[in-house]
C-alpha cells in the first residue's frame, strides 16, 4: 500500500514509518522543517509539508491509499490541533484516501467511574490539560466528518518508547487497563496496531483505542 506519515519525525510517526516500511508498504514521510528535524529512513520518500495546510495534504496524499496523522503541537500551540485535523479533512475531502488520525486519551471513559473521562479525573495531570483538551476538540473535527473515510486512535493513559511485541488489546471508548489497574502500551506496538488498521480496516468513521 501507499501510506503517507504526517509527523513522520515524531515519536509515534517516526514508527509508525518504520512498522509501514517493514512490512512492504511504500511511505511517504513528510515533515514540517527537515532542517529541523532530519531525514527518515532511507527506504521511504522524504518530503516536506505542513498538515496544517490543506493545499500540501491534498498534493502530498495524491495516488495514496492512507494518510496517517500523527502530529503533535508545541506547548502552548495546542490550537494547532484542531488546525490541521481541519485541514487534513479538508485535503483529503473527495479523493477516497482513507485518514487515520493518532489522538489522544482525554475522553475515553474510566473504568468503574460511572462515565468519568480521563481528562475530568480529579489525578489528570494539569501539565497535560491542555493537549488533552485539543485532542477532545479534534475527536469532535473527526466525528462531524462524513465525507473523508477516518479512524481515530486514541492511545492508553501511559504511551512510551519500549518493545514491539506484537500484542495488543482493542477496545472503543472505555480505557483499557491491565490487571493490575495500569493502562498502557509502547510505542512500537501502538504502531503494530496502527498499521493493522491500516491493512485489516476495523474502524470507519469512529474512535478505537488499544492497551496490553
Amino acid at each position: 500500500m501507499r501510506i503517507t506519515v504526517f509527523g513522520a519525525a515524531g515519536s509515534v510517526g517516526a514508527r509508525a514509518v518504520a512498522e509501514a516500511l517493514s512490512r512492504g508498504h511504500e511511505v511517504t514521510a513528510v515533515v514540517r522543517n527537515r532542517a529541523r528535524f532530519g531525514e527518515p529512513p532511507a527506504a521511504a520518500h522524504s518530503r516536506t509539508g505542513d498538515a496544517r495546510n490543506a493545499e500540501d495534504v491534498a498534493a502530498l496524499a495524491a495516488g495514496q491509499d492512507v494518510v496517517i496523522s500523527a502530529t503533535r503541537p508545541a506547548p502552548g500551540q495546542e490550537h494547532e490541533l484542531v488546525t490541521a485535523t481541519k485541514a487534513l479533512l479538508a485535503g483529503l475531502a473527495g479523493t477516497g484516501v482513507r485518514l487515520l488520525v493518532v489522538g489522544g486519551a482525554a475522553t475515553l471513559t474510566v473504568p468503574g467511574t460511572g462515565g468519568r473521562t480521563v481528562v475530568e479525573d480529579p489525578d489528570f495531570p494539569p501539565a497535560w490539560r491542555d493537549i488533552a483538551l485539543a485532542c477532545a476538540d479534534q475527536l469532535e473535527v473527526c466525528r462531524a466528518e462524513t465525507d473523508v473515510d477516518w479512524a481515530y486512535l486514541s492511545p492508553p493513559a501511559l504511551l512510551e518508547p519500549g518493545e514491539r511485541t506484537g500484542a495488543y488489546r482493542l477496545g472503543t471508548d472505555e480505557l483499557l487497563v491491565d490487571a493490575q489497574g495500569e493502562s498502557w502500551i509502547s510505542m512500537e506496538d501502538l504502531a503494530v496496531a496502527l498499521l493493522d488498521e491500516v491493512e485489516s480496516p476495523r474502524h470507519r468513521r469512529t474512535r478505537f483505542t488499544v492497551g496490553r
